[in-house]
């Protein structure tokens, strides 16, 4: 077996078949699969254009750009909340938010919040906390309380300990 190896009889018809066929190889195996790779590609990027379009209908402020020479945007949880609150459902009346003001500890800013949402079901709650969480990445949710209205089903009193990294 070892002696295979050391017949050049091997390389001189071997390697020029190996290089013969792997244009063939190319154009008969992977020119198809990189065809398909490509009508896939595009269907993607058609969904996701279409989904970016929404985003932009639905918060059209995400394409303001931050100047890096101007201070950043504070935020605010009243109009972080009640934005929120409002695109999944919850009315206004349905919850309360307390804030701290923004303090600073070992050099990062933080800004502390007592959310109490009142008489919500659980589907709402967690959109309402995914869609936030989602559109404030620095924002926490540190410690939930869930508290069940007694006599209701699906209806919860649920109190949101946040924090904010500036």
């Amino acid at each position: 077996m070892k002696d295979i190896y050391k017949n050049p009889i091997l390389y001189y018809i071997l390697v020029p078949i190996v290089i013969a066929l792997w244009p063939l190889l190319v154009r008969a195996v992977r020119l198809p699969e990189a065809k398909k790779n490509l009508k896939d590609e595009m269907k993607q990027y058609e969904e996701a254009k279409k989904i970016i379009g929404e985003i932009l209908t639905i918060d059209p402020g995400r394409l303001e750009a931050v100047d890096s020479k101007k201070a950043v945007a504070e935020f605010d949880y009243a109009v972080a909340v009640e934005r929120i609150a409002s695109s999944c459902g919850i009315p206004s009346t349905s919850y309360d938010i307390s804030s701290k003001p923004a303090r600073t500890t070992g050099g990062q800013k933080t800004e502390d919040a007592l959310v109490v949402l009142r008489e919500i079901d659980i589907a709402r709650f967690a959109r309402f906390l995914s869609t936030l969480q989602l559109r404030w990445a620095n924002l926490q949710c540190e410690k939930i309380t869930l508290t069940k209205n007694k006599g209701l089903p699906d209806v919860w009193k649920l109190d949101l300990n946040f924090k904010y990294y500036y």
